[in-house]
């Protein structure tokens, strides 16, 4: 089963800037499809595949940070090709 990830990733501390950085940069060295825009990144592929690395990559990031906020949505399917049709 596939899915759609959609995360915002907040630490809530001055230095908040390179632990956005190093989160991104994990999850760009996993292999799944990430993409990036000002507001979120998202992430697609097999379900457990996905969830599997995100557990892992979202307990380091909180573990290297004081205080943080994740935010995250989940759609079941592939919308990594999703373009609008209007």
């Amino acid at each position: 089963m596939n899915i759609s990830v959609e995360l915002t990733f907040s630490p809530l501390q001055e230095d908040f800037e390179q632990h956005i950085i190093n989160f991104i940069k994990k999850l760009r060295a996993s292999g799944l499809t990430v993409l990036e825009n000002p507001l979120s990144t998202q992430v697609y592929g097999d379900y457990d595949e996905v969830m599997k690395i995100l557990q892992a990559e979202i307990k380091e990031a909180f573990e290297l940070m004081e205080r943080g906020l994740m935010y995250m949505k989940l759609v079941k399917s592939d919308r990594s090709e999703y373009e609008p049709h209007f």
